[in-house]
């Protein structure tokens, strides 16, 4: 699970490595469990809640050790790196990435969908201090892009209902913004110093790469993946703006009306 990736972090503190996510591509994927993938995602959904609030409770914890030491403890960092994996399982199962059943569990080295991260270094304690603040601009884009997976989800389950098999170009633009997710988790908790970056994937070494049987280590998008990323952000800013508008307008329209009864006899 945590482990230095061996390519990219030459010459780097460890803290400063940006998370890498590696999902094998499924050429088949069985349409009964593309089907009732929904349903089949609650039991999870009702176990990662609780681990939710764990998570919460720890990541305060580390919070306030990384404020005072400069870095989290092993335990802290032990336990929420194996939530994000977690999490990342899960969400890449509920996006049809995959549709093998991910475990109960913080750690599945077999699993198809991975997460790397470093081993935990020394933290700046001003970052940590203002971690909310300075990861705010990247949660915009994390909230835009899990709004635009939930708009286009149906589209993407009847392609891979249809088809028994996901795309190579939605493939690409899904692991880029889960890619993107896992960082966004990644620095929130504070088991990287590394700024979420490179939601359009990683910068080519050569020519485009084929498409038929796409990687995600290094996360190289085609144009055609880069646009369905645009579509996916532009549509959920969208419906996140959208959602803020009808909630204020329904607390309008709910809002309590004072009138004044005066004069009046009984």
């Amino acid at each position: 699970m945590m482990i230095i990736p061996s390519s990219d972090g030459a010459g780097v503190s460890p803290a400063r490595i940006d998370p890498e996510l590696e999902v094998d591509f499924a050429e088949q994927q069985r349409r009964w469990t593309v089907l009732l993938r929904f349903i089949l995602a609650i039991p999870q959904m009702i176990v990662l809640a609780l681990v939710n609030i764990a998570a919460l409770v720890v990541m305060v914890i580390g919070w306030f050790a990384a404020l005072f030491t400069g870095r989290l403890p092993d335990w802290v960092a032990e336990f929420l790196s194996g939530y994000v994996a977690w999490q990342t399982r899960f969400g890449g199962y509920l996006q049809l990435l995959t549709d093998r059943y991910p475990p109960f569990a913080f750690a599945s080295a077999d699993y198809p969908i991975r997460i790397v991260l470093a081993p935990p270094g020394r933290l700046n304690r001003a970052a940590v201090l203002f971690r909310i603040i300075l990861v705010f601009p990247a949660s915009i884009l994390s909230v835009a892009a899990s709004y635009g997976w939930w708009v286009l989800g149906v589209i993407v389950w009847l392609i891979v209902l249809i088809t028994g098999r996901m795309p190579a170009t939605l493939f690409l633009a899904l692991s880029a913004t889960l890619r993107y997710q896992v960082r966004y988790q990644s620095y929130l908790l504070m088991l990287t110093s590394a700024y979420p970056k490179k939601l359009f994937g990683d910068v080519p070494a050569g020519s485009e790469p084929m498409t038929d049987t796409p990687v995600t280590r290094p996360l190289v998008l085609t144009k055609s993946a880069r646009a369905v990323v645009i579509v996916v952000i532009v549509c959920g800013a969208l419906a996140y703006l959208g959602q803020v508008a009808a909630s204020s307008t329904y607390g309008q329209h709910t809002r309590p009306r004072h009138t004044e009864t005066s004069g009046q006899s009984f």
